[in-house]
C-alpha cells in the first residue's frame, strides 16, 4: 500500500507534461529534468513502467520506477523524438565541420525536422577551392535527398563520364591528343597507335543502373548551394569561427556536451564529427595525441599514414584537340603518373603524383599547408620543376604544363587511414563520418562521394530512432551499416595508387625499348584483366549504392542540356584566354578569415 501511494505521488508530479507509448528504460534529454537512476549504493528490489498523459501537449515520455531496498522510489525517463508526421520534440544535432559532408548531413537532417547546428572552424564564407568529383552513386544520393539541391548542382555541373576516360601511355602518346582505340593490335602492327592503354566503363556502368553520369562541380559552388538550401529550413544553422574541440558524453539518452574553441559549451542529443582528416572529434575518440600530432619521420600524423605520395596540382584554360571528346586521362609511366580532367568553362585541372618522402615541400598548399615564403627556394619555377620530373614523357603533358601559370601550382602530401574494423565510429552519443574517419586516396574520386553517402545513411537511421535512449544504438547501427562498403572503397583507392606507382610502368611493346622492366611486362599482362574484369566490377560496385533507383530519363535529359551549354561556355573561355591570357587570383580559403592571404587555384571569372 505504501509503495502504491508513492507511485501515485510520482505520477501526479509528472502528469503535467508528457505521455508515453514505449516500454524500454533510458534517460531524459540534457535540457530536461529527471530523477536520478538507482546507484550502486541504492539497489533495486522491484521495478515498474508507468504512463503519464497530458492534454496540453503531444509529447510523450516513459518513466520507469524502482523500489529500492530502503523503500525509496527512483526513476529514469526519456523523451520521444518527433518528425513532421510523428509526435515528439525534434532531435538536436551538433555537426563539427562545415565541409561538403557536414553540410550535406545538415541539409538531410534539417529536412527530417531535426534541430541542427553546424560549428565551422573558419570565420566567414569565402569562395575557394578546386573542383570536386561526384560519381554516379553520389548524384543518386543527392537526387534522393533533395530534388532542388540536385537540380541546382546539375546547373553547375560538368560531365566527364559521358566522354572517353581512361589510362594513357605517358611515353608513347604521340603528343597530338589523338583519339584512338585501346586494343592490342600494336603488338603485331607497328603502325598501330598505342596511346590509350585502357578506357574506363563509366558511362556503361552508369547506364546499367540508370544513373546520372560522373562529373565535377566547383567546390565553392557546391558549398554555396548547400548553405543556401540549409538556410531555407534554419537561417542561423551555421556558426562560423568556433570549432568543436572536445566533448563529454552525458550518458544514455542524456546527450553530449561539447566545448568550442572560444571556451563556450553546448549540448545536443548527438554530436557528428565531420571535421575532416585532422578531426578534433576523432582525436579525442581514438586518443590520438593531439590534432595534427606528427611522428619524427612524418610518416604518421594523428593516426593517419603517409601514403608515400605527394601531389602537385594546377589549372589552366587551353583548347586541346581532344577537349570535347575526353573527360579525364591518367598518364602512366615510371614511378609517377599525371592526371588531367576537364572541369568546365574551358578549364583543365591537372595532378602530378610522385613517390617522394613526406615534407618534400616545393609548392604552397591551398589545403591549409605552407606558403611560398616558407619554401627552400621560393622563387623556383614549379612548372619547370614538374617538367623536369617528366623528362622524356609525352608532349601532351608538356603542353598542359606550359599553359599553366607557375604561381598557381600547389602541393600537398597525401595521408589516408586504414579501415576501422576494430574500433567503432561511434562513442556514446558521438559519431564520426566522412574524412574524419575514412580519409582515402583521391584516385577514384570517392572521398566526397562516401561522405555524402554517410550523410544520407546517418540521417535515415536517426529518423527511424523514436526515443533518446535508442540513439547510442542508432549510431552503432550506422557504423555497422557503412563500415564494409567504405572499407572496400578505401582499399580500392589505395590499391589504385600503389599499383600505378609501384607495380605499373610503361607497358611492354615488341617495337621499342621504352618498357623493358619486369613491371613493364606485368603492366602489359594486366591490360585485359583491367579492361574486361577489374574496372567493370570496380565501377559497378561503386555505383551499386543508388537510393533513387533507375532514373535513366533524367540522366539523358541532363546530359543533353549540359552538352549544349558546355560548348558555349568553353568557347567563350577559350576566346578570353587567347585575348587576355588565363588569369588567377589569390583568394582566402573557403570559410577562412578574410584577412589571411592564401594562394588558391581559382580561375578568375568576370
Amino acid at each position: 500500500m505504501e509503495r502504491r501511494s508513492l507511485i501515485c505521488l510520482v505520477l501526479a508530479a509528472g502528469a503535467a507534461s508528457f505521455t508515453t507509448t514505449t516500454r524500454s528504460a533510458s534517460f531524459v534529454h540534457p535540457h530536461s529534468s529527471s530523477i536520478a537512476a538507482p546507484s550502486k549504493g541504492n539497489p533495486v528490489s522491484a521495478s515498474s513502467t508507468v504512463t503519464t498523459t497530458s492534454t496540453s501537449t503531444t509529447a510523450k515520455t516513459t518513466t520507469h520506477l524502482w523500489s529500492t531496498t530502503n523503500g525509496e522510489i527512483a526513476s529514469t525517463s526519456f523523451e520521444p523524438l518527433g518528425l513532421p508526421a510523428r509526435p515528439g520534440r525534434p532531435l538536436k544535432v551538433a555537426i563539427a565541420g562545415g565541409g561538403v559532408g557536414g553540410l550535406t548531413a545538415a541539409l538531410c537532417m534539417l529536412k527530417k525536422g531535426f534541430d541542427v547546428t553546424v560549428y565551422e572552424r573558419t570565420a566567414a564564407f569565402a569562395r575557394f577551392g578546386g573542383p570536386i568529383q561526384f560519381a554516379s552513386n553520389a548524384l543518386s544520393v543527392l537526387k534522393e535527398a533533395d530534388s532542388t539541391l540536385f537540380e541546382r548542382v546539375m546547373d553547375k555541373f560538368t560531365f566527364t563520364g559521358t566522354r572517353t576516360c581512361g589510362i594513357k601511355d605517358g611515353l608513347r602518346s604521340d603528343g597530338s591528343f589523338r583519339m584512338t582505340g585501346d586494343s592490342i593490335s600494336y603488338l603485331w602492327d607497328s603502325s598501330a597507335p598505342a596511346d590509350w592503354f585502357v578506357k574506363f566503363p563509366l558511362k556503361q556502368c552508369a547506364d546499367l543502373f540508370g544513373l546520372p553520369y560522373t562529373g565535377v562541380i566547383d567546390r565553392p559552388d557546391l558549398q554555396e548551394i548547400l548553405i543556401e538550401e540549409c538556410k531555407k529550413y534554419k537561417p542561423d544553422f551555421i556558426m562560423n569561427g568556433n570549432a568543436v574541440e572536445s566533448y563529454e558524453n552525458l550518458g544514455r539518452g542524456k546527450g553530449v556536451r561539447f566545448t568550442l574553441a572560444n571556451g563556450q559549451t553546448g549540448e545536443a542529443d548527438v554530436l557528428v564529427g565531420s571535421d575532416g582528416i585532422w578531426s578534433a572529434v576523432r582525436n579525442q575518440m581514438y586518443n590520438e595525441g593531439g590534432v595534427k600530432s606528427t611522428s619524427a619521420d612524418r610518416k604518421k600524423r594523428q593516426g593517419c599514414d603517409y601514403s608515400g605520395y605527394t601531389v602537385f596540382a594546377g589549372e589552366t584554360v587551353i583548347k586541346t584537340p581532344d577537349y570535347y571528346e575526353t573527360g579525364y586521362k591518367v598518364y602512366i609511366g615510371p614511378k609517377r603518373y599525371f592526371v588531367t580532367s576537364d572541369v568546365g568553362d574551358g578549364r583543365i585541372q591537372w595532378y602530378a603524383f610522385f613517390a617522394l618522402p613526406p615534407g618534400t615541400k616545393k609548392a604552397p598548399s591551398g589545403w591549409g599547408g605552407s606558403i611560398r615564403e616558407n619554401q627552400s627556394d621560393p622563387n623556383e619555377n614549379l612548372v619547370e620543376y614538374i617538367k623536369r620530373l617528366h623528362e622524356g614523357w609525352t608532349d601532351e603533358i608538356m603542353t598542359i604544363l606550359d599553359a599553366t601559370p607557375p604561381e598557381s601550382v600547389e602541393q600537398r602530401d597525401l595521408y589516408d587511414r586504414a579501415p576501422e574494423f576494430l574500433r567503432s565510429w561511434a562513442d556514446g552519443n558521438v559519431v564520426l563520418m566522412g574524412d574524419a574517419v575514412h580519409a582515402m586516396m583521391p584516385n577514384l574520386g570517392q572521398g566526397g562521394c562516401q561522405a555524402i553517402e554517410d550523410a544520407y545513411v546517418l540521417s535515415e537511421i536517426l529518423a527511424q530512432t523514436k526515443t533518446t535512449d535508442k540513439l547510442e544504438e542508432a549510431l552503432q547501427k550506422f557504423y555497422r551499416t557503412r563500415i564494409l562498403r567504405v572499407s572496400a572503397v578505401q582499399f580500392m583507392s589505395r590499391l589504385a595508387s600503389d599499383l600505378i606507382i609501384n607495380a605499373f610502368d610503361t607497358p611492354w611493346s615488341p617495337h621499342d625499348d621504352l618498357g623493358k622492366s619486369w613491371k613493364s611486362y606485368l603492366t602489359f599482362f594486366w591490360k585485359p584483366f583491367l579492361q574486361y574484369i577489374i574496372f567493370p566490377l570496380q565501377f559497378t560496385y561503386l555505383y551499386s549504392f543508388h537510393p533513387t533507383g533507375n532514373i535513366a530519363e533524367t540522366a539523358v535529359r541532363l546530359e543533353k542540356k549540359w552538352k549544349e551549354q558546355h560548348v558555349i561556355s568553353a568557347e567563350q573561355a577559350f576566346a578570353e584566354s587567347t585575348e587576355d591570357g588565363f588569369q588567377r587570383q589569390a583568394t582566402p580559403s573557403f570559410f577562412a578569415k578574410s584577412e589571411l592571404p592564401v594562394t588558391a587555384m581559382a580561375a578568375k571569372k568576370d
